[in-house]
């Protein structure tokens, strides 16, 4: 149960970090994109790439809850606590971006950690002799 708990936080905390770092690599190295930032007021291309920063931290998110839990269950329910913690911030953003944004932003986050998740197991699997 702990162990569940602890890839739960740990899948969690790695989706911010990974995120954020990926954010800082656009910020710096997108002008443009800083520029907008502040304001939300982001081109396609640009939500595009928040989109793809935030699925790449969905699936190295579900690949660490399950690594550490060594339980699969622990990426779904990584994905469900940040689709959790973010359904209250994309309403208050709603106006901000179009709604396809809002819908494959939040339902990629329990279905790309679950992805993760799956990642982990089948290496372990794998790697496991017969």
């Amino acid at each position: 149960m702990w162990r569940l708990i602890g890839g739960t936080v740990a899948g969690v905390v790695a989706w911010f970090v990974t995120v954020t770092i990926l954010n800082m690599g656009l910020r710096y190295g997108w002008h443009d994109y800083a520029a907008v930032e502040k304001a939300m007021t982001f081109t396609l291309p640009m939500m595009l790439a928040r989109l793809s920063e935030s699925g790449v931290s969905s699936i190295l998110s579900g690949a660490i809850a399950a690594a550490v839990a060594r339980n699969r269950h622990a990426a779904l329910y990584a994905g469900l606590v940040l689709l959790l913690f973010f359904l209250p911030v994309h309403y208050m953003l709603f106006s901000k971006f179009p709604l396809w944004y809002h819908l494959v932003f939040l339902a990629s986050l329990p279905l790309l950690s679950v992805l993760g998740g799956q990642l982990v197991r089948e290496r372990s699997a794998a790697a496991q002799p017969a």
